[in-house]
């Protein structure tokens, strides 16, 4: 039964995003930004699945069992702030540049905003390789999901390629379009039954009151194990939104800027529904499934509700953990297809002439080579989940002051722009091999993580490099600070 349903599933979300090409207008615009065309609440969906990865569902829950409900102020209750802040300032900005003068990608932006051709080579680089942990979260969730829920009828392996063939096969198919509207269904499935799975645990285990009785105290009031200066640092974390390559896809996706008004106010709302109940089911878990070590705890979820609930509603609430990692996954491969695409292909001419239809080729075919790579890395891949999405947000994150800098400072240049992105390049490979076999790794043991280290010097890189530089030229300022604008949002028109 459970399998049944699951694969139903598949073929519905299948389904939808292939429906998505019967408005497919064989444009590459069309292909990857939906031609500007997506209303308030398709991108509110869009932006808000695409945001929910396995790393919020199953990495929350997981962590939410070592650490106790601390673990939602972490990164949830500062995302639902911070993110739709992000929207607001810088979102909109770029959704009104992208859209005077043709964007498809931030790197197409960043290049000609400072006029440099090796920069935009060198964004394109890093944003890739952050990237794939970030797609692998996604295949390495759905294939555990699978096989947990299944006993292991269904391999990990075999999970994770039947998650990468559907998406493979509607993004291929439909492009933006395809995704959006799949994403949107897959929204509300799992707010739905992330619900729905709340409430079927907490009756089946007894209740709230009596699940609390048993209970460790230290994981409902964790004083000593969240750390304040850690939990402050946690927040510099949500700032990775601005430098995602598939958010700015989406944001570009947007039909008028009026269109960002739904997602900015009701985004931290769409977060404590989800969140909150992975947390705490989470802390629950201690003991329902008592003694999880390390990543183990990453499919407590995925046990409990094997453990409590019949057949059938293991089916459906495993399909709501797919809808969050597969509307993760086909924003995060559109958008590498898109840049591989622009970024390359096109900007360095492969190809003299790049029809339309040829230009939708080949991003079909780099989000297939992306996918093709991501799911070989999950075969040997065995980290946790929370962990390697941490590393991944830490480097975007960390890339903030650049877009900050593009979007709200004249003075700032190519030089000032090098320098943060090769800052960031450099301590994020020294944290990384100095962190990741470190247990709640943190800067000289301060309790500073190394993103609030990393995101500083990035800042003072930036502001520093383009002081002792030369301005940019006047005609490339007023190309992006037109004179006669108060606010870039006038560039819409």
């Amino acid at each position: 039964m459970t399998i049944t349903i699951v694969f139903a599933y598949l073929i519905l979300v299948l389904t939808i995003g292939v429906l998505g090409h019967k408005l497919f207008r064989g444009t590459g615009e069309d292909y990857f930004i939906a031609s500007r065309s997506i209303g308030s609440f398709v991108l509110l969906m869009s932006l808000f699945s695409t945001h929910m990865t396995a790393f919020s569902i199953l990495g929350a829950s997981g962590q939410a069992y070592h650490q106790g409900v601390g673990v939602f102020g972490l990164m949830a209750s500062s995302s639902a702030l911070v993110v739709p802040i992000i929207f607001f300032f810088v979102g909109t900005r770029l959704w009104s540049i992208g859209k005077k003068y043709g964007y498809l990608t931030q790197v197409q932006y960043f290049r000609e905003r400072w006029d440099s051709d090796s920069l935009g080579l060198l964004i394109f680089i890093i944003l890739v390789l952050l990237i794939i942990p970030y797609l692998l979260i996604g295949v390495m969730g759905g294939g555990d999901t699978l096989s947990k829920i299944t006993d292991n009828q269904i391999p990990k392996w075999l999970g994770s390629l039947l998650i990468c063939v559907v998406v493979v096969i509607y993004v291929c198919y439909g492009g933006m379009r395809s995704t959006a509207w799949a994403n949107t269904f897959q929204a509300l499935v799992f707010m739905v039954l992330g619900g729905a799975t709340f409430v079927l645990i907490t009756r089946k285990m007894g209740g709230v009151p009596s699940i609390a009785e048993k209970i460790n105290t230290d994981l409902l009031v964790p004083a000593h194990r969240l750390n304040p200066i850690q939990f402050i640092s946690y927040t510099c974390i949500p700032l990775s939104t601005a430098m995602f390559p598939h958010m700015f896809m989406h944001w570009l996706t947007a039909k008028h800027i009026d269109t960002f008004r739904v997602p900015i106010i009701f985004y931290p709302v769409c977060i404590a529904i989800v969140w909150i109940p992975s947390v705490i089911l989470g802390v629950f878990g201690t003991v329902a499934i008592p003694g999880l070590q390390g990543a183990e705890a990453n499919s407590v979820l995925i046990q409990m509700i094997k453990h409590y609930s019949p057949d059938f509603l293991v089916g459906l609430l495993a399909a709501g953990i797919f809808a969050a990692i597969m509307s993760s996954l086909d924003s995060q491969s559109l958008s590498i297809g898109n840049m591989f695409t622009h970024d390359i292909v096109i900007h360095y001419r492969f190809y003299d002439q790049i029809s339309e239809k040829k230009r939708v080729l080949i991003g079909r075919l780099f989000v297939f080579i992306v996918l093709s790579v991501t799911y070989i890395l999950s075969l040997v891949s065995t980290p946790s989940i929370f962990k390697l999405g941490i590393w991944s947000f830490t480097g975007f994150a960390s890339l903030f002051p650049i877009v900050i800098a593009a979007v709200f400072w004249k003075r700032s240049n190519k030089f000032g722009a090098f320098s943060s992105a090769l800052s960031v390049i450099v301590l994020w490979i020294y944290f990384f091999f100095r962190g990741w076999q470190v247990p709640d790794y943190t800067v000289a043991n301060t309790g500073i993580m190394p993103v609030v280290f990393i995101l500083a010097v990035s800042t003072i890189a930036i502001v520093g490099g383009s002081l002792i530089t030369r301005s940019p030229d006047p005609d490339l300022i007023n190309k992006f600070f037109p004179p006669d604008t108060r606010d870039l949002n006038s560039i819409e028109t």
